[in-house]
């Protein structure tokens, strides 16, 4: 398979996941090796409950520090919510939508959330697994991506 039609592949794939690429970056070295590409998809295309709460919590934690922020909940809504025309403020609802989200996840309430709050919830309502922004790839685009990749398995031995 030539880089291209790789590239419009994972393209598809990836094309609502806006971070995506620090999910995948286990290390933090700002590339994503062969080792770290293969975990993600197979998170991606086959990966548990347990492995994609862990890969979406690691998306929304933009630190590193192992909690999901107001701040950092504000800015992930603020980036992944349709502006809508009105009066109002949109900081203003999206501040009151990180304190709904916050007394709806937040299970020992110490005003962030850590992964066993993010999990928890995610086990009640696990419609919140993407709470904060789409990080995951939707079914179609994951049904087409297997079905062009896996379709003809000779074309990988290609040079």
């Amino acid at each position: 398979m030539n880089r291209k039609k790789l590239q419009k592949l994972t393209d598809s794939l990836t094309k609502n996941c806006k971070h995506f690429f620090r999910g995948f970056d286990k290390d933090n070295d700002g590339c994503i090796s062969v080792t770290e590409w293969v975990y993600g998809l197979s998170v991606f295309l086959r990966g548990t409950l347990e492995e994609k709460m862990k890969y979406c919590f690691e998306v929304f934690d933009l630190n590193g520090d192992g909690f999901i922020s107001k701040e950092e909940m504000f800015h992930m809504l603020k980036n992944s919510l349709l502006k809508q025309p009105s009066e109002e403020d949109p900081d203003e609802g999206i501040k009151d939508l990180v304190e709904i989200t916050l007394k709806k996840m937040d299970h020992d309430h110490d005003g962030k959330l850590s992964f066993a709050d993010y999990e928890q919830a995610v086990r009640e309502e696990t419609l919140l697994l993407e709470a904060f922004g789409p990080c995951l790839p939707d079914p179609k685009s994951q049904k087409e991506f297997e079905a062009q990749v896996f379709k003809d398995p000779n074309e990988f031995n290609e040079v």
